[in-house]
C-alpha cells in the first residue's frame, strides 16, 4: 500500500507554487491509466462530458447527437465525436473537510464516502483521497484498490496536524492557519489531476468555508477549469458554523458540477448516489474549435438541447492551449 504523504505549500516571491512533500518511504510507480485513443491522441479536440435531466430531474440516457448543439463564444461548433460512454474510465479525487465544523458528521461522511467509492470505482478507474483542515493531507494516491481507499477514508481525523498535535477548530488560532479549502482544490488539480486524461472529477464534502488558504477562490476555479476537472460539492455543515453556499455554487457551476446540501446521514447517502448516477450517465461530445488560435484565452462553451425541457450539466468553458 502506498504510504501516506503530506501535502506542503511552498510560496515564492514570483508567485505561488504548491508541491507534494513525499514521505521517506519508497514510492511505488504510478499506475498508468489507459484511455481510448479518441480522448488521448486528439490534442486539439475539446471534450465535453454532459449529464442531461428532464423536468422531473430524472437522468435522460437515450439521446442522440442531433439532440445536442454546441456553441463556443456564441459560435456553433460541429460535433466530431459523440457517445454515451458509461465505461469510459474515471479519474476521481475525493476531498474531505476535517475541520472542527465537521466533527458531528465525520463518521457518517466516512461511511457514505466508502459506499460511494465501492459503487463508483470500477476496473480501469482510479481514485485518490485527500483531507483538509489547517493542512492538506494526501491519504491515498491514485489507486483502484477499494480496500486501500476505504482505509484512507477511515484515517480521517478532525484537525489532525502533523506530529499528532490537534488544532482547535477551523478558525485561525495560535498554531493554526484555518481551513485550506481552496488550497486543497488547487493541489488536487495542479499536482495530481493535471497529468491525467479522460474524465476527471472531484467530489468534496465540506461546508465551503475557507480560512487561510494561500490561493484565492478564483485561482482554485481556474486551475480546475484548466485541468478539465468537474467539481461536485456535498455541502455538510454544523448550524453553529454555517456554510458558504455561494462559494460552493460558484465552484460547481463554473466547472460543470453540482452542489448538494446534506445535513443528515440519509441526505448524505442520497447526495453521493446522485453524483454516482451522474458520473455513470454522461454523454461525451467532442469538437474541433472553429477558433484555432493557441492564445491561452478562456473560451465560453454552451450546450443547447433540442428539447428545451431538458437541462444539461457540463462545464462552461475551457482555456485554449498556448503556442
Amino acid at each position: 500500500m502506498r504510504s501516506v504523504k503530506k501535502v506542503a505549500s511552498v510560496f515564492v516571491a514570483a508567485g505561488v507554487a504548491i508541491g507534494l512533500a513525499l514521505s521517506a518511504s519508497p514510492q511505488e510507480p504510478a499506475q498508468q491509466q489507459q484511455q481510448p485513443p479518441s480522448i488521448r491522441s486528439q490534442v486539439n479536440l475539446v471534450n465535453l462530458f454532459a449529464t442531461v435531466r428532464d423536468k422531473s430531474k430524472h437522468v435522460v440516457t437515450d439521446l442522440k447527437q442531433e439532440d445536442f448543439k454546441v456553441l463556443e463564444d456564441g459560435q456553433p461548433q460541429q460535433i466530431a465525436f459523440f457517445s454515451k460512454e458509461v465505461a469510459l474510465p474515471i479519474t476521481l479525487a475525493m476531498l474531505l473537510d476535517t475541520s472542527g465544523s465537521e466533527q458531528n458528521m465525520l463518521p457518517a461522511i466516512q461511511e457514505a464516502g466508502s459506499r460511494f467509492l465501492e459503487r463508483v470505482v470500477r476496473k480501469g478507474d482510479e481514485a485518490l483521497i485527500m483531507s483538509f483542515d489547517s493542512n492538506v493531507d494526501l491519504l491515498s494516491d491514485f489507486t483502484d484498490d477499494r480496500g486501500q481507499l476505504d482505509r484512507a477514508i477511515r484515517k480521517t481525523r478532525i484537525n489532525a496536524a502533523s506530529g499528532g498535535n490537534i488544532n482547535p477548530g477551523p478558525v485561525p488560532t495560535a498554531g493554526s492557519v484555518g481551513t485550506a479549502f481552496y488550497d486543497a482544490i488547487y493541489l488536487a488539480c495542479n499536482e495530481k489531476l493535471s497529468t491525467e486524461a479522460g474524465r476527471k472529477a472531484i467530489v468534496i464534502v465540506t461546508d465551503a468555508q475557507d480560512e487561510g488558504s494561500k490561493v484565492r477562490l478564483e485561482e482554485a476555479v481556474e486551475v480546475a477549469q484548466r485541468t478539465d476537472a468537474v467539481v461536485h460539492i456535498i455541502l455538510v455543515y454544523d448550524p453553529h458554523y454555517g456554510a458558504n453556499s455561494g462559494v460552493a455554487h460558484k465552484i460547481t457551476e463554473e466547472t460543470g458540477g453540482r452542489t448538494l446540501v446534506a445535513n443528515s446521514e440519509k441526505h448524505l447517502a442520497e447526495a453521493f448516489d446522485q453524483i454516482s448516477e451522474e458520473l455513470r450517465s454522461q454523454y461525451t461530445l467532442g469538437y474541433y474549435p472553429s477558433n484555432a488560435a493557441h492564445d491561452g484565452k478562456f473560451r465560453k462553451v454552451k450546450i443547447e438541447m433540442a428539447n428545451h425541457d431538458f437541462r444539461v450539466l457540463a462545464r462552461k468553458g475551457y482555456y485554449a492551449p498556448r503556442e
